[in-house]
């Protein structure tokens, strides 16, 4: 779970106007770095397995959203992906 002090800055990285909280870009952006950090927590602690399904879902969230975000807005599409660098 972001800090909430981690999830203003991670909002304010990728909002597109000053109260954008919720769009398409901001979510990917907050589960982008909640899987960043149970990645980590799950390399000191591998037999974790109620927070390994949480990342799998939290996966399959950002996948969603991201195929969103390609069938409505293919820009913001690629800006997210080349900005939170998750394909080539």
């Amino acid at each position: 779970m972001l800090s909430s002090r981690v999830k203003k800055k991670v909002i304010g990285d990728s909002q597109k106007h000053d109260t954008d909280t919720g769009s398409a870009e901001v979510q990917v952006s907050l589960v982008s770095r909640e899987i960043d950090e149970l990645a980590s927590h799950l390399k000191h602690h591998p037999k974790d397995d109620g927070s390994r399904r949480g990342l799998l879902k939290m996966v399959s969230k950002r996948r969603k959203l991201l195929n969103y975000l390609a069938a409505n807005s293919p820009v913001s599409y690629q800006k997210i992906i080349k900005k939170l660098g998750l394909k080539k």
